[in-house]
This record gives C-alpha cells, sequence and structure tokens, in this order.
C-alpha cells in the first residue's frame, strides 16, 4: 500500500512538471501571437500609407495628362 502510494505520489509530481511546461509554452505561444499580431497591424498600416500614396501618385499623373492633353488639342486647333 504504501509503495503504491509513493508511486501515484511520483506519477503526480510528473504530471505537474509535464502541465507546467505546457503551461509555460502555451504562454510562450501566446506572447509570440501578439508579437506576430502586431506586426501585421503594422504592416497593414504600412501598406495604407503606401496605398494612399500610390492613389495621390494617380492622381497627380492623371492631372499632368489632362493638362498635356489639352494643350496638344491647343496647339492642333491652332
Amino acid at each position: 500500500m504504501q509503495s503504491d502510494i509513493a508511486d501515484l505520489k511520483s506519477q503526480v509530481a510528473q504530471l505537474q512538471s509535464q502541465v507546467s511546461a505546457a503551461k509555460s509554452s502555451a504562454d510562450q505561444a501566446e506572447s509570440t501571437a501578439q508579437s506576430a499580431s502586431q506586426a501585421a497591424s503594422g504592416a497593414q498600416s504600412t501598406a495604407n500609407q503606401a496605398l494612399a500614396a500610390a492613389q495621390a501618385a494617380q492622381s497627380a499623373v492623371d492631372a499632368t495628362n489632362e493638362k498635356i492633353n489639352r494643350m496638344f488639342k491647343r496647339s492642333i486647333s491652332k
């Protein structure tokens, strides 16, 4: 009976150690996931800024093209 109790105590100690290790791994995975989420948010913000800059550049190109077209139309009509 005493040996069975000692064996059970040993098993419980091993399980506690395994649970602790699993919790530590889960905590580390959560931390990594949070870091990845922050990095993704930063990348999205950068992409949004790049899109806004590209749209502004396209608008400037469109305006320049329109001016050039008007200049050619004027010179042809003269």
